[in-house]
């Protein structure tokens, strides 16, 4: 025992041990003592050591709390949770928890962040220090602790590109540099966080302009220069390309950065990248065009940079299309056209421009529509579709630019006429078309259209007044007229019995009624005969019932019918006059008792229908007493003069006298005439009838004769009088439809002559003439052609024998000495005989004739026989007519084109006088044709006269004849026409009427117009004597006034125009002849012979009528462009400029309705530019000084607008030529558009105020319209001077117009006609302001609005919302500071939004992270866990931040056992930073027997980490065995050669490095399961093995990357884990079955 004692006094005492948990293992609780989570250390006292029975017999144990077997919570949490305060109370536990752990939790701290500052440095240790900043290995937290100060702008660049500083680094390095830069101002109240972005944009767009510069093309050798000039550029050497395209792509990087971070103002450099896309060649186009392309995306939501940018690519565009190197600039050329196509497609608005569609519109149009888009060989249907859309979009938006711009240019502006006066108008062109060439069953005037503006009502009275007015000519208008009416009533009557409607006949006798009952033109007394003859053949083919026409008049009590009381009514004489047609006594017995009561037993018309039958009878003495001796009537005014009551008769006296009376007589007489000396009695006496009934315009009657005497024509002289009458109213069949008729009557002629054995060749050619291919059958006019071609060829001589007819012919110089009245018809048959071998003998003969007309003396006279050789030299080439195939016509004319020049002019007064009679002659038996006597000699004449200096006798010789000739034969001869020989037989006058009807058609027509202005000239040519110019005066006259003529210049009124307007003869002196010119013109197509004031305004009653208004229009034409040419002469300048200003004064003060205003425009259309560009001027001065005059909120404000529109109007048509021939309106005097300008801005200014500020009116709506279409025509003439008011007064008018574009673009007041106007109004106008030459840089936003987006009413559509914020000028935010505001909370606590948050690029500089300590253990990072440094640039309170409690685990890196991470993650109340995947990894984990060294684990890890290979997919796999839990997500599958390594031991980077290998991308996108694809997995000898699907359970999953190092899982117990790749559901079976 003592022992002992000693043994324990020499134990030394020892500490009390005391057990310490791990340092990694936090507390239970933060505040209180709670102890550790799993950590039970032993202690006095526990229970454990107490020595009890039970624990010493059966050991220590717990008592289980419940029955483990049967016990279930799930009735007392179903009783609690059915509680009512259960939930509530949780909740309140819950928020209490909340808030106190909220309370405890520290606030975040002041910003620790400071700028870096710059510093001093030599040359080496600022290299050193840029060196770093190049080498990526050091830290920007190193060189953070200071800059050098040292180089700037230009050459801090070059340095950063000079020492390849990676773009990142370098843009820190600049955004330092320039915080340092702006530290000083931010203290101040007016910095701009913005304005160094300003600067830089500067400095980096200079540094490009510099690197672009050096690009520059070859420039032409300057002629002088001896040395040689070889052209080096930088592109050309590759070692200064590959230096320069390195920097310029730097620079590019840079500028990226800087762009999309707000370091360089985005709208400076936009507007510099616009500015240079316009003033660069097109070597440097190559690479601006790819910097637009790159940045076109913040362009396209700008009006102000679209529009210059959309000029550009077009000017550029049209550059390479003229340039040489056009094959070089292909792919330029292609991106230029994509920019236009985006530009198009986003901001259609940038193409409205009339400035840039007049210079670039084929180029734009063709450009646009080209198809640009590669169509891959993929079938993908939603890519056609989108395909689709673009094309559809592209289509549909330049269209409308089209029309937009169409619009703001005035092209084709709609006609504000009356739309039935201008169709009234086309009728009646239609109308007076009618020729011998018309089909009139194929005219359609009464078209059934619901289009067409006229109603049936309407264009029949249009056609009756056509068809009798004055104002027209042509006495085949009724005819016609019944003609058309007839047709539209078979049709209508074959429509309504189809349709079973009613009758339209009395429908049509209504309106004929109507017609007569209140038109004033028929109720003229002087239009009486036409308004007979116009409803006699309406009563003709029943179109008008007389009967009931009677009976209406009678019904409704007619005042003034019958004669002898009182004031006689119109329908009095429309009753005596209008003639019947199978009329029946009944009839005729209404018809006498309502004109002369019942008591009359003889009435006046017969009384005078006996002496009408006296007076045929004399003058038609063999008709009816068989008289062969009749009087020669020389003329048919002495003709008439022996039948006055037949002139005085009413036309129902008329056409029953020839009807009932003479037509039975001559169809009783003309069969029995067998002998020449009848048939020539019957052929006088059909002459003289037809005379007769062309006076009294009965043509049925002439037709009838006609026919008559064509079924008895046996001999030459009968057909060719019936011949020559159906050609003289060749015009009239056609109206009268009775071709048909006429047709078949001279087939049947044809063949009896044919059955006679007779030949006519007048009756051939008149057949064929009339049938046109139209109404023959084919056979018989086969057989016509037949025939005439075997009559040719029986007189086609044989061969060519031009020597066999001698020069002279002696026999031919004799025949004006025969006595022999039949000398020249033999002389002429032997001719033909002996020479007709040859083909030139009628030339001969006309030569030799006309010799022996010079050797004539020349003093023979009249009374020698001068009329007698005259006669038989005539004959004689008459009969050498009828010999030729082809008649003496054509060879004469050859002569007058060929020897007639020469000869001509040099012929004796002697000869002349032979050959007037000669050629008149001729022209009346038809062997010259009208025409060509009058373009072989007549015209000829007149043109020579015009080009002498002097006549000579023989001259002024050629000059009287060709007058007299002329004379002859288109006017009827008169007694007093001295000089002209006369024509004594009215049968002559009426074959010369005949022959003349061809001058008045096309083409001859045309050249005898042509030659009336020759004619004024000649009429004021000093050198021609005064009694010569007399007479062709009154022969000019005359011929203007002639029926004939008239008819034929309404028919073509161009042709009037044209004659006038370009003939040279009217081009020289602008006093006298001007106003002959004018009188001449006005006589063609007027009446009135008066010389009238030709500055005159017209009266409105012809102005608007639709019977003068063309002629009208062609009058004031030609008026207005005299005066231009007057205008460009320095004599007759200031005359005529007085004259112009006369004229446009009265043409703009008596416009006053819309019609006028149309026609009068149509007039000036066309004009001088001078002379335009004056009228345009009074124009704007009259309309100027009406609204000057006008107070806007006058109630007559508007009846002046509407005056000032008409104004307008005639502006738009007299500027139309300019539009049509796309040329630009040349500019306007400057103080005029200055002042035109102020006034439209005073008005729109206050119309705008009346409207912002009262009730919608309509009448402001209209009145703002028509001021801004003012305001579009006078922004048309582009201003070449940029006076300050000028673009004072624009800059006004586009704010106005913007706040009434807003007005109308929202709310309530939004109108879709008002507000596309007032929009494209307001693009015109930024886009002519004038540009201030003073100016040193052009600033696109200078005139557009300067307001927020926010401050724009929020009910605009989006359409419209679109378009207005292109036109505001802002800048886009960045997207650092996108959609943020600056908010607070209120004392309720609410959230209120603040302003924007601006940027501040240069003052948030990047956060480059500060060093960690190596030191610092694991206990120190888990105590500061929540800590927050609040070290960036921006503070986190400017984000409301504070900390919330949660902290992230950090992943361990010490040396201990992976489940320290698994155990730490169990208890701790945080956020992981481990993805959803590698979680699923470590919890799914199972743990093996053994546990390995931690040192070994670590470094196995490593090298698995080190000799993993990536791989591209998962793969899904099961196992039919079950597993004891499924888990949702699988393992990854990794590659190692003996050991498996999980994804969870990666770092972040490499994580993120794999991940980028299998994806081929560079973001962490999400992986989707259920696409994964199967894949091996390959064993450690590289062998490879397919892994198939077994059991759903098992899924292998590839995450995406990890932000952090992923958790570690359990390790596996065993201490040797096999060499194998398996998944986590086949690894926890297997161990659980081991």
């Amino acid at each position: 025992m003592p022992d002992k004692k000693d043994d324990k006094s020499q134990v030394p005492s020892l500490p009390v041990y005391e057990c310490h948990p791990p340092p990694w293992l936090p507390p239970i609780h933060g505040a209180g003592d709670l102890g550790y989570p799993g950590f039970h250390p032993s202690r006095p006292g526990q229970d454990e050591d107490k020595m009890t029975a039970a624990n010493v017999k059966l050991g220590f144990s717990l008592p289980l709390p419940v029955a483990v077997d049967t016990f279930s919570a799930q009735s007392m949490i179903k009783e609690k949770l059915n509680l009512g305060d259960t939930l509530s109370k949780l909740e309140e536990l819950m928020n209490q928890v909340f808030v106190q752990r909220t309370e405890q939790l520290p606030s975040v701290p002041a910003s620790s962040f400071r700028l870096p500052p710059r510093v001093t440095l030599n040359d080496s240790k600022r290299q050193a220090w840029f060196a770093d900043l190049a080498n990526p290995d050091v830290p920007l937290h190193k060189l953070g602790k200071s800059v050098p100060h040292g180089a700037k702008g230009h050459d801090l660049l070059d340095q950063l590109h000079d020492n390849n500083v990676a773009i990142p680094r370098a843009v820190w390095v600049l955004r330092v540099f320039g915080a340092n830069e702006t530290a000083g101002l931010r203290n101040k109240p007016s910095y701009n966080p913005t304005q160094y972005s300003v600067e830089w944009a500067n400095v980096v767009t200079g540094y490009l302009k510099k690197q672009l510069d050096v690009i520059v093309l070859p420039t032409a050798p300057r002629p002088g220069l001896t040395y040689k000039h070889t052209f080096k550029g930088v592109l050309s050497d590759a070692n200064t390309r590959e230096q320069w395209i390195s920097k310029f792509s730097y620079c590019l990087k840079l500028l990226r950065t800087f762009y999309h971070e707000g370091l360089v103002d985005n709208r400076t450099f936009l507007v510099w990248m616009v500015h240079q896309m316009k003033t660069c060649n097109l070597a440097q186009a190559g690479f601006v065009t790819r910097l637009v392309d790159e940045y076109l995306s913040d362009v396209l939501t700008s009006l102000a940079l679209a529009k210059p940018l959309v000029e550009a690519c077009l000017n550029k565009l049209s550059e390479i299309s003229s340039t040489s190197a056009q094959e070089t600039l292909v792919n330029t050329e292609t991106l230029l056209k994509v920019i236009l196509k985006r530009l198009l497609l986003a901001i259609p608005d940038a193409f409205v421009s009339p400035r840039l569609c007049l210079q670039h519109g084929p180029l734009m149009e063709n450009t646009l529509t080209q198809d640009l888009i590669q169509r891959g060989p993929s079938h993908d249907r939603y890519l056609d579709q989108n395909l689709r859309e673009i094309r559809e979009t592209t289509r549909r938006n330049l269209a409308d630019i089209k029309r937009r711009n169409e619009a703001l240019s005035f092209r084709d502006p709609p006609a504000r006429v009356s739309a039935k006066l201008s169709a009234a108008v086309s009728n009646v062109k239609l109308l007076n078309s009618i020729s011998s060439d018309t089909d009139i069953s194929s005219m359609v005037l009464f078209e059934q259209d619901n289009r067409d503006p006229m109603s049936f009502p309407e264009k029949l009275d249009m056609l009756l007044t056509w068809s009798v007015t004055p104002l027209q000519y042509g006495d085949h208008r009724p005819l016609a007229a019944v003609t058309l009416i007839r047709n539209w009533r078979d049709k209508a009557c074959e429509r309504a019995t189809r349709r079973g409607q009613d009758n339209p006949h009395t429908f049509l006798q209504d309106q004929l009624f109507d017609w007569l009952d209140n038109s004033e033109v028929a109720g003229d007394s002087c239009n009486i005969r036409s308004v007979a003859l116009l409803y006699g053949k309406l009563v003709k083919f029943d179109l008008f019932s007389y009967p009931s026409y009677i009976q209406r008049l009678i019904a409704r009590g007619e005042p003034g019918l019958a004669s002898g009381g009182g004031e006689v009514s119109r329908h009095h004489h429309f009753l005596r006059w209008i003639p019947l047609f199978n009329t029946t006594p009944s009839l005729i017995y209404q018809r006498k008792v309502t004109l002369h009561g019942v008591n009359a037993r003889e009435t006046p018309e017969d009384v005078v229908e006996r002496e009408i039958r006296n007076e045929l009878r004399t003058v038609l003495p063999y008709l009816f007493s068989g008289s062969t001796k009749a009087d020669s009537w020389t003329s048919t005014s002495e003709l008439l003069d022996a039948c006055n009551f037949f002139i005085n008769a009413t036309r129902y006296e008329q056409v029953r006298t020839f009807r009932q009376w003479l037509l039975p007589s001559f169809e009783k007489v003309v069969p029995k005439a067998t002998t020449d000396a009848q048939r020539a009695g019957v052929v006088q006496a059909y002459r003289v009838a037809v005379e007769l009934m062309d006076y009294a315009k009965c043509f049925t009657s002439i037709l009838e004769l006609t026919l008559c005497m064509l079924r008895n024509a046996l001999d030459s002289e009968s057909m060719i009088s019936v011949v020559d009458v159906l050609h003289r109213y060749s015009a009239i069949w056609p109206c009268m439809n009775s071709i048909p008729t006429i047709v078949q009557a001279l087939n049947t002629a044809y063949q009896s002559w044919q059955a006679h054995g007779l030949q006519s060749r007048p009756l051939l050619g008149l057949l064929m003439e009339f049938d046109n291919g139209r109404h023959l059958a084919e056979a018989s006019r086969n057989q016509i052609l037949s025939d005439i071609t075997a009559f040719r060829i029986a007189l086609q001589p044989v061969g060519n024998h031009l020597d066999t007819v001698p020069e002279v012919l002696p026999e031919i110089l004799q025949l004006s000495t025969s006595s022999d009245p039949n000398a020249a018809e033999t002389l002429a048959d032997g001719m033909w005989i002996k020479y007709r071998m040859s083909s030139n003998w009628a030339a001969r003969v006309w030569s030799n004739a006309l010799a022996s007309f010079q050797q004539l003396p020349e003093t023979m006279s009249e009374g020698d026989g001068l009329e007698d050789i005259a006669q038989r030299y005539g004959v004689l080439l008459w009969k050498v007519d009828q010999h030729l195939p082809n008649g003496l016509d054509e060879y004469i004319l050859q002569w007058f084109y060929e020897a007639g020049p020469s000869q001509l002019p040099l012929l004796r007064p002697e000869t002349w006088r032979i050959l007037e009679r000669v050629f008149l002659y001729l022209a009346i038996q038809g062997a010259l044709e009208t025409t060509t006597i009058l373009t072989g000699l007549v015209y000829p004449a007149w043109q020579l006269a015009s080009s002498l200096e002097s006549l000579e006798p023989a001259q002024l010789a050629y000059l009287n004849a060709a007058n007299n000739i002329c004379k002859c034969l288109l006017l009827r001869n008169c007694p007093d026409d001295g000089g002209v020989p006369e024509v004594h037989d009215l049968f002559d006058v009426q074959r010369l009427r005949t022959r003349r009807q061809a001058v008045y058609s096309e083409p001859h027509f045309s050249k005898l117009v042509g030659s009336i202005p020759l004619v004024i000239y000649l009429e004021n040519l000093d050198k021609l004597p005064q009694d010569l110019r007399t007479r062709m005066s009154c022969l000019r006259r005359r011929l203007c006034q002639d029926p004939g003529f008239r008819q034929g210049a309404y028919r073509n009124l161009e042709v009037i125009r044209e004659a006038f307007e370009s003939s040279p003869y009217l081009e020289g002196s602008y006093g006298c002849r001007r106003k002959e010119a004018m009188s001449g013109l006005r006589l063609i197509l007027w009446d009135s012979p008066d010389d009238v004031e030709n500055d005159d305004w017209p009266e409105v009653s012809s102005l608007l009528s639709p019977w003068k208004l063309a002629a009208t229009t062609i009058q004031m034409q030609f008026q207005i462009k005299q005066v231009g040419r007057a205008l460009s002469q320095e004599n007759t300048h200031e005359v005529a400029s007085n004259n112009l200003d006369k004229l446009t004064v009265m043409l703009f003060h008596h416009t006053k309705t819309s019609e006028e205003a149309y026609y009068v425009g149509e007039m000036t259309r066309g004009a001088d530019p001078t002379v335009a560009m004056k009228f345009v001027k009074t124009g704007l001065s009259c309309t100027k000084n009406l609204l000057e005059n006008a107070q806007v909120d006058d109630p007559s404000f508007t009846n002046t607008l509407n005056r000032v529109g008409e104004l307008l109007r005639i502006l738009i048509h007299v500027t139309t030529p300019f539009r049509e021939q796309c040329t630009p309106l040349p500019s306007l005097d400057p103080a005029i558009h200055e002042q035109f300008l102020e006034v439209l801005r005073s008005k729109i200014s206050h119309l705008g105020s009346l409207i912002q500020s009262s009730q919608p009116s309509e009448e402001f709506k209209s009145n703002l319209v028509l001021l801004a279409r003012l305001l579009q025509f006078i922004l048309n003439f582009r201003e070449s001077s940029s006076s300050p008011a000028v673009r004072s007064h624009c800059q006004a008018l586009a704010d106005s117009i913007f706040q009434l574009v807003l007005y109308y673009g929202s709310g309530d007041n939004i109108d879709e006609t008002v507000y596309p106007l007032l929009m494209d109004t307001l693009i015109f106008i930024y886009d002519e302001i004038p540009v201030d030459p003073k100016a040193l840089t052009s600033d696109p936003f200078k005139y557009y609005p300067n307001i927020s987006p926010n401050s724009l009413p929020p009910s605009i559509p989006t359409e419209y919302r679109k378009q207005i914020l292109s036109l505001l000028i802002r800048s886009l935010p960045p997207s650092i500071t996108s959609n943020l505001v600056h908010s607070y909370r209120d004392p309720q606590g609410n959230l209120v939004f603040g302003g924007p948050v601006s940027n501040r690029p240069w003052e948030w500089v990047e956060n480059i992270g500060e060093a960690s300590p190596d030191d610092e253990d694991d206990r120190e990072r888990f105590q500061s866990k929540h800590a927050v440094r609040n070290s960036g640039s921006i503070s986190l309170e400017a984000f409301g931040a504070r900390l919330t409690g949660d902290s992230i685990v950090r992943n361990l890196v010490s040396l201990e056992d992976p489940r320290v991470d698994d155990d730490l993650r169990s208890f701790e109340d945080g956020l992981s930073s481990e993805s959803i995947y590698a979680r699923d990894w470590r919890e799914t984990r199972v743990v093996l027997n053994g546990i390995e060294p931690v040192t070994d684990h670590i470094q196995r890890m490593q090298i698995g980490e080190a000799t993993s290979q990536p791989f591209n997919a998962g793969s899904l796999r099961s196992d039919n065995r079950s597993t004891p839990k499924g888990s949702p997500a699988g393992s990854v599958v990794s590659r190692s050669s003996g050991r498996a390594s999980s994804r969870r031991h990666q770092s972040p980077s490499q994580a993120s490095t794999a991940h980028h290998r299998l994806s081929n991308s560079t973001m962490g996108d999400v992986i989707d399961v259920d696409s994964m694809s199967t894949v091996g997995s390959r064993r450690g000898s590289g062998s490879k093995r397919k892994t198939t699907a077994e059991d759903d359970d098992d899924i292998e999953i590839v995450d995406g990357p990890i932000p952090g190092r992923g958790g570690g899982g359990k390790r596996a117990r065993s201490s040797k884990v096999p060499a194998q790749t398996t998944t986590a559901g086949k690894t926890r079976t297997s161990l659980r079955k081991k």
